[in-house]
């Protein structure tokens, strides 16, 4: 009886699947190799000193109430109150001032004018300890406005070291993030909406409020968001001038050099962090798209 030979498949023929019903063989996603530093990254810098810094928050005397003591105790409350007060009202002034200058600036050609906006931005290169020494020189003990006032009225002028003096840095360090997305959102502006506007009798404060600014807002509202977040956040400043103001990220650095309350200056972190992220997603939320930091 004569046996059958296996048939070759001729070269160049294509394979035959496999049979219906077998495994299939998964091959990595060539996407993954380079997703594997950023979540290395992402674990080593953010995921793991989050978790470690929230662990340390609860494993004080008050375990995790200690997350609460910024509405309990009455001096951490008071240093909330104080930072959320400050950045709004920062955030308030800059986005007025910033909108002004910003529109002036996109709309007018003059000579000079781009030095005047690299003036204007100069400040982004200035830590926040320079800035408030700034502030200092400005309207400090021997300040210009001190000297000034001094020898016009007999009395120095000094608020460096109050609320006026860190709301004058914030303000500082805050208006030429703001001018750059203002700046570059009204480039974006289409000025035959104007001109329908004006063609229809519109005044310009009427083509200001109903046609500029609600294409404005949400670069405003991202600005915004950035400008409030840094403003809670800013260390350098506030260690420079606030002698007399205890705001949060002052609060964290006394618990933490100070008192040796580990656990208590990092709850009062995350609270911080806590706050800031929900400003920012708020602020995502109302503009439909993500939150962009400002050069």
């Amino acid at each position: 009886m004569s046996r059958s030979l296996p048939l070759q498949q001729a070269p160049g023929t294509p394979q035959h699947s496999a049979p219906r019903g077998a495994p299939a063989v998964r091959r990595p996603q060539p996407w993954l190799w380079f997703a594997a530093p950023g979540l290395a990254l992402f674990a080593a810098f953010w995921l793991l000193p989050m978790l470690r810094l929230f662990s340390v928050g609860a494993s004080g005397p008050d375990g995790v109430a200690a997350y609460f003591a910024v509405l309990t105790n009455h001096r951490y409350f008071i240093s909330l109150l104080s930072t959320l007060t400050l950045s709004a009202v920062v955030t308030l002034a800059t986005l007025l001032i910033a909108s002004l200058v910003g529109l002036f600036l996109q709309r007018n050609r003059f000579p000079g004018q781009q030095l005047l906006m690299a003036m204007l931005t100069f400040p982004l290169a200035f830590p926040g300890v320079v800035v408030g020494f700034m502030v200092i020189m400005l309207a400090g003990r021997q300040g210009l406005i001190g000297s000034i006032s001094h020898a016009l009225f007999g009395d120095a002028w000094v608020f460096a070291y109050s609320l006026s003096g860190l709301f004058l840095g914030y303000l500082y360090f805050s208006i030429p993030r703001v001018i750059l997305t203002v700046v570059a959102a009204a480039e974006k502006l289409d000025p035959a909406l104007e001109e329908a506007a004006r063609s229809l009798g519109a005044s310009p404060l009427r083509v200001l409020t109903d046609i500029v600014m609600p294409a404005l807002l949400p670069a405003l509202i991202s600005s915004g968001a950035i400008c409030f977040a840094t403003s809670v956040g800013a260390f350098g400043t506030a260690f420079t001038l606030a002698t007399r103001i205890d705001v949060l990220p002052m609060t964290i650095y006394n618990e933490f050099t100070g008192y040796a309350n580990f656990a208590m200056a990092a709850a009062l972190s995350i609270v911080l962090g806590v706050i800031t992220w929900l400003v920012l997603a708020l602020a995502r939320s109302l503009t439909g798209n993500g939150v962009a930091a400002a050069a």
